[in-house]
């Protein structure tokens, strides 16, 4: 200001004066350039070289690839009557960002869908592109909500599993999650085949979301393959129908039933209670999921006897009638006491097996090696999971024959000190049912079965066993209720307490393994009651009459021909023949 007031301008100023340097300016119009000419070539390269980049862009923006989901298969019984089947249902689903309704709308909406408004408008509020208000929808509701043309309220195909054979084919099948994929039984242990491979196309979409054009199919869905089960419908109904009654009856905490043909190794039928309904899981427990004959191990007790007297006829300790003193009921082993349910004297093996002698059973164990006793019970399958496939599938408790007491030993040869599943005891009565050999089980339908398994037993000493297992059930047996009229049958009875915190309580298991019919055996039908309290706890009066009903029923379904004269119904006049009860 002071300049100014003495004439000197500011355009006059001395600072103005200066001069820049003359390689700057040449140097910023050198970097313009070049970036220009940078900015030309990238143009230039992405529209002309490599326009797939600025397209992939563009379609970013409206094109999209959609899964186009496959038919997961159906699963039949060996007949081919439809177990699981896929059926057409629709999710509806939403974009937050344009799903702007007002409260009428929102509260028509939330009522079609069974919803209520609050949970609605919070899934409609969460900061995402893509929510689904509700899975698995029929598709008349679908076509009810997309009538009402609310903004941002989308459907897509799905589909749901639904289970004709309910709570009767529960844990044979399993069932599938919201997503249709397996999770339990079959249609998890056979996902792979039964999903299929899901197929994909290119469309063009809305800013609404909604397709517009559908530009091309990429990849075909593959559907999943059906899969055929062993299964028969109607043996497993029949099995499922005497369990229900047989808990109900005997007031049991749970129970299962498994029928294996004996020619093929085929699982006919697997029945488990408590049981669910596939088609309906709200109210869905623990309890009510497990498959008990795979999944829950018990003392299998008697049922364990005739492979016992088995090995003593294979080694060449005994015969059918060498004697065993069984006197006075009671038996020390160190300072172990074991002891029969009856006391008994002098029994045959034949005897030893019918009246189910514990004593009888230990003195023949005692006569071999551990480890001869080991590699039987290995052979048999015990200890191991039986590689089913089917989920949780456990393999109960053989400890190695090293750690064995004599006591031990003992024990073991009527079924305490180790654990089976109802499975592994149905499989392991093969070698009974084909005089010495056991073939691999199968839960799918098997249509060469084998003609040789692996040989455990020689066909004479299976043929033996399996003639004292057919006195079990006849007068003086301990399974008088096993009969089938028009059938030879046998098995063996058995009678568990169960352990609770280390220690025998008093609960029982009851159990019943049997065979029929003996002529030419077709059926192996295995048996578990868990914790029966209505008063009785024995296999014979237990198990024994499930056995029978459901191999009447299963005999006549497949067809077998009688191999025992029927005989006349009787009302008896005297005393009742006395009940005989197998050793626990």
């Amino acid at each position: 200001m002071t300049k100014a007031k003495k004439g000197v301008t500011f355009n006059h100023n001395p600072l103005l004066r200066s001069e820049l340097p003359a390689w700057r300016p040449r140097f910023v119009l050198l970097c313009l350039l070049g970036g220009s000419l940078a900015l030309v070539g990238r143009a230039a390269y992405l529209q002309g070289v490599n326009d797939q980049f600025l397209q992939a862009k563009g379609e970013s923006r409206y094109a999209r690839v959609l899964e186009v989901p496959a038919t997961r298969g159906k699963i039949t019984d060996r007949q081919g009557d439809v177990l699981a089947v896929s059926s057409p249902v629709k999710s509806i689903w939403a974009i937050p960002e344009d799903a702007r309704l007002n409260p009428g709308q929102v509260r028509q909406l939330a009522g079609l869908l069974e919803m209520p408004v609050q949970e609605v408008n919070q899934k409609l509020s969460v900061d995402k592109d893509f929510v689904f208000l509700k899975r698995q929808v029929s598709p008349e509701l679908a076509d009810r909500i997309a009538a009402l043309k609310l903004p941002g309220i989308h459907d897509q195909r799905e589909y749901r599993r639904f289970y004709p054979g309910g709570d009767v084919m529960a844990h044979v099948v399993g069932f599938t999650g919201v997503d249709d994929k397996g999770q339990e039984g079959i249609e998890l242990a056979f996902e792979a085949a039964l999903a299929g491979k899901p197929g994909s196309r290119r469309v063009v979409k809305d800013r609404r979301g909604n397709v517009v054009e559908d530009v091309q199919s990429i990849r075909l869905p593959q559907d999943g393959r059906e899969v055929a089960l062993a299964i028969d419908n109607k043996i497993q109904y029949l099995a499922h129908a005497a369990l229900k009654q047989a808990m109900l009856d005997h007031k049991a905490k749970a129970g299962g039933v498994v029928v294996i043909d004996a020619k093929s190794g085929e699982v006919l039928a697997l029945a488990n209670a408590p049981t669910y309904n596939p088609n309906n899981r709200v109210k869905l427990t623990g309890d009510q999921l497990r498959n008990r004959a795979l999944t829950d191990t018990y003392e299998p007790g008697s049922t364990m006897k005739p492979f016992t007297a088995a090995l003593a006829l294979e080694k060449g300790k005994v015969t059918a009638n060498t004697i065993i003193n069984c006197a006075p009921g009671r038996m020390t082993i160190g300072s172990a006491t074991i002891s029969d349910a009856h006391p008994h004297g002098a029994l045959s093996v034949t005897q030893v097996i019918q009246k189910s002698s514990n004593i009888g059973a230990a003195k023949m164990a005692l006569s071999f090696p551990p480890e001869t006793m080991w590699k039987m019970f290995d052979d048999l399958g015990f200890g191991s999971p039986l590689k089913l496939g089917f989920p949780g599938e456990v393999g109960g408790r053989l400890r190695p024959a090293k750690n064995w007491r004599p006591i031990e030993q003992a024990t073991m040869s009527y079924g305490h000190g180790m654990s089976v599943n109802l499975m592994q005891m149905a499989n392991a009565y093969q070698v009974f049912a084909r005089d010495g050999d056991i073939v691999p089980l199968s839960l799918s339908r098997v249509d060469t079965p084998p003609v040789h398994g692996t040989r455990v037993f020689s066909p004479q000493t299976a043929r033996e066993v399996r003639q004292m297992l057919e006195t079990v059930v006849q007068p003086g047996g301990t399974a008088q209720q096993a009969n089938v009229p028009g059938y030879r049958v046998g098995g063996k009875t058995g009678t568990s307490m169960k352990l609770v915190g280390g220690h025998y309580a008093n609960r029982y298991v009851a159990s019943f393994v049997g065979i029929a019919p003996i002529s030419d055996p077709r059926l192996i039908v295995a048996v578990m009651i868990d914790e029966p309290s209505n008063g009785k706890r024995y296999g014979g009066e237990v198990a024994a009459p499930v056995f029978a009903q459901v191999t009447g029923g299963a005999l006549r379904t497949l067809g077998v021909a009688p191999d025992a004269p029927l005989k006349p119904l009787q009302v008896a006049r005297g005393a009742a023949a006395p009940v005989v009860r197998e050793a626990m």
